[in-house]
């Protein structure tokens, strides 16, 4: 398997728009394109840097984010590898004794297929795989 880049580094926060502001305002950097995302509990912010992104997560109640940050904090919170085909990644990945948090991929940022490793695969780190749609848009076309 070949990951392609770090396609995004995420961090967990309280409030996604005071971020903004200082992602924005205080570091100059172009918010590429906000979504949310209802089912997860989830709003998010994409700001790209390179051929990378800054995602900025901003979870409710339940949600993983939120669940998060009560435990550490607004912080990092997980590296996302680009690869060229998830459902070829995961079956090698599970050949070497990792599972994931899902069966299969799910619809994520920019409609692409997201999976998460189980963070007890990876030593407690939180792992994103994901694979880019061919018509992706934002910051994710211009890296193609």
């Amino acid at each position: 398997m070949k990951y392609k880049r770090v396609e995004h580094v995420a961090m967990a926060v309280n409030n996604l728009d005071e971020v903004r502001e200082i992602f924005e305002n205080k570091l100059g950097l172009k918010l590429d394109y906000i979504e949310s995302f209802p089912q997860y509990g989830t709003r998010m912010a994409m700001y790209p840097v390179g051929e990378t992104c800054l995602e900025v997560l901003e979870g409710v109640s339940t949600s993983d984010p939120a669940k998060w940050i009560a435990q550490h904090g607004q912080s990092l919170y997980h590296i996302c590898l680009e690869v060229e085909d998830i459902d070829a990644a995961m079956s090698e990945l599970r050949a070497k004794g990792a599972d994931f948090q899902t069966e299969k991929p799910m619809v994520g940022h920019g409609n692409c297929r997201i999976v998460f490793i189980d963070p007890k695969s990876t030593g407690g780190l939180v792992i994103e795989l994901v694979e880019m749609p061919k018509q992706a848009h934002g910051h994710q076309r211009a890296a193609e």
